[in-house]
């Protein structure tokens, strides 16, 4: 395989029911090819596969799932997004950054604002009106993080290459 790993947490089945739903709603079509998603990173190699696996399952053996939350809907320009507070998951992206040094592309070197995109690429009236709506009746709550999931980026969807789920 040739195509770029992204590494993403997964959310409970609820939690994802709904982001999906809003993305189904607010994204464009033409561009809407995966399910909402929270990415830890963009860029993998995909040569390095097995230590990949091996990381993220050793990751979720370890720890029970992080504590999570919805705590803003962020305005992006031509794009709105729920922002993930969970220093937890951020703790264990950054032991995997370490584990992947030498890896990781400038863009996974930094670390991410975590976050759910419900909407992107659109004219920033449009972000901006959904952005509005949103806030109206937004309060920051608890999102449930269940696992890690690692798929392959081939410009389009994505294919699924495996997922880990949290112990406990």
């Amino acid at each position: 395989m040739t195509a770029p790993i992204i590494i993403t947490a997964d959310m409970g089945k609820a939690d994802q029911a709904w982001a999906n739903g809003l993305r189904r709603a607010h994204f464009p079509a033409e561009r809407n090819f995966v399910d909402a998603h929270i990415t830890l990173f963009h860029h993998l190699p995909p040569s390095h596969l097995p230590e990949i696996k091996s990381r993220l399952a050793g990751l979720v053996a370890d720890y029970s799932a992080p504590v999570a939350f919805l705590g803003d809907i962020m305005l992006l320009g031509k794009a709105v997004a729920f922002r993930v507070d969970s220093p937890e998951l951020l703790s264990m992206r950054e032991a995997l950054a370490d584990s992947f040094r030498g890896l990781l592309i400038p863009q996974d070197q930094a670390t991410p604002k975590l976050h759910i995109t419900v909407q992107n690429k659109v004219e920033p009236p449009v972000a901006k009106a959904l952005h509005v709506h949103l806030l109206d009746n937004f309060r920051p709550r608890p999102l449930t993080i269940s696992g890690l999931s690692a798929h392959y980026y081939r410009g389009g969807p994505w294919e699924h290459i495996g997922r880990w789920s949290f112990r406990g």
